[in-house]
């Protein structure tokens, strides 16, 4: 049985398991979501950064007041808007992708990391682990939801778990 797939073979998996699509011009961006929780989008306000580049301290920055695009020079107003456009977007490509596809590509990603670990010299193992249980754990949560995605997926658990156990036996830990 083979223990891990080659690189080629990895992005050729990785291209199989996820697609993009148009996404229609419809769609409205109301709020964000963060960590943190969801963000109303409001295209004449812009949140400051949470580290500034050269905040003054008498500078709105400095207190965390919001900035209002009526502050900021021409250059960085069109820039704001520029982001904002393209955080919208990327918004409405996320919305009309199919959530089980999205899911897909942070598994392989899981996947990904997990590999980059064990290939390390010396192996990363508890960083491994971590990975290949935390792939383990959201295709067992997803069950048949990730529709034809699962399988491949079940089989990189697999065999990311036999490549983790051989490595530790030759790792001696």
């Amino acid at each position: 049985m083979r223990v891990a797939a080659t690189t080629r073979e990895h992005e050729t998996a990785a291209s199989c398991l996820f697609s993009t699509r148009r996404v229609p011009d419809s769609i409205a961006m109301s709020s964000l979501w963060t960590p943190g929780g969801e963000v109303p989008v409001n295209p004449k306000r812009v949140e400051p950064q949470t580290e500034p580049r050269a905040a003054t301290p008498s500078g709105p920055a400095s207190g965390g007041d919001e900035l209002s695009l009526d502050d900021l020079t021409p250059e960085q107003r069109e820039q704001a808007k520029e982001m904002m456009a393209q955080m919208a977007e990327a918004q409405r490509q996320i919305a009309a992708t199919p959530a089980n596809q999205i899911v897909a590509t942070h598994a392989a990603g899981l996947y990904e990391l997990a590999a980059i670990k064990l290939g390390q010299e010396p192996p990363m193992l508890d960083d491994a682990r971590l990975a290949i249980d935390g792939l383990a754990a959201l295709i067992d949560a997803c069950g048949d939801r990730l529709g034809d995605d699962g399988a491949p997926l079940r089989d990189a658990v697999r065999n990311l778990q036999i490549a983790f156990v051989q490595i530790k036996e030759r790792a001696g830990s």
